[in-house]
């Protein structure tokens, strides 16, 4: 298992036309010509809701309007301002803050992303890596040579996830390159291209490490990635 981050916007990422599908279900298929491993490819817009996120945005967002009324009140009230301002002031104040801050974690990703700590993406998308793994039956192969290929938009990471036949023959540190190359085509925003380049890497790597194919091989796991 390995993750790492990507650095592209889930609206320009997560939509792929039936071509682009094709592409990267022709990608699988080559790796896979040289290779006993079974390929899956995963995208996700996001690995978990993150609830507490926006919990945290609201209560920032209070506290910033306390800090904005009381901002307010000394640039342009002083201490004389009047028991009813304040009355009246310090909830608009505070309602408009967490109003805000909630409103933008809700539609702007980049601001969601600051009220969820690393710990918890890295968890969840180790998590849902590991569920697609059980959803999508990747274990169902006869030597145990299935691999989830899990790109998370909102977190911005990459997860690669084998089965016990492929982790007694690469580690962790094997897929660095896949990884890699995956995120840098994501960053210069040619994502499809990405994850082809990846795949037949994957397929090269695997044929290096020993993972060959074998006489009697046959496709158990279909190539066409999956999005959810």
């Amino acid at each position: 298992m390995d993750t790492e981050y990507l650095g592209q916007s889930m609206s320009k990422s997560f939509y792929f036309s039936d071509s682009e599908r094709k592409q990267i279900a022709q990608a699988v298929k080559d790796a896979e010509s040289t290779t006993s491993g079974e390929i899956v490819p995963v995208i996700v817009p996001e690995s978990d809701r993150y609830p507490e996120s926006y919990f945290k945005s609201v209560l920032f967002g209070i506290v910033l309007g306390f800090v904005c009324f009381e901002a307010y009140v000394l640039l342009f009230g002083g201490w004389n301002t009047s028991s009813g301002t304040s009355l009246i002031g310090l909830p608009l104040f505070v309602t408009l803050g967490g109003g805000i801050v909630f409103l933008g974690a809700m539609f702007l990703p980049t601001i969601k992303r600051l009220f969820i700590s690393s710990e918890s993406m890295d968890t969840a998308v180790h998590n849902r890596a590991t569920k697609a793994f059980v959803e999508h039956e990747v274990f169902k192969t006869r030597d145990r040579t299935g691999i989830v290929l899990l790109v998370s938009l909102f977190e911005k990471r990459v997860e690669v996830f084998g089965d016990s036949g492929i982790n007694q023959a690469v580690s962790a540190d094997d897929w660095s390159e896949v990884i890699s190359t995956i995120i840098k085509g994501v960053k210069s925003g040619k994502t499809t291209e990405a994850m082809v380049d990846g795949i037949r890497q994957c397929g090269t790597l695997l044929e290096r490490l020993g993972v060959e194919i074998r006489p009697d091989d046959t496709n158990e796991l279909s190539n066409l990635p999956r999005f959810e």
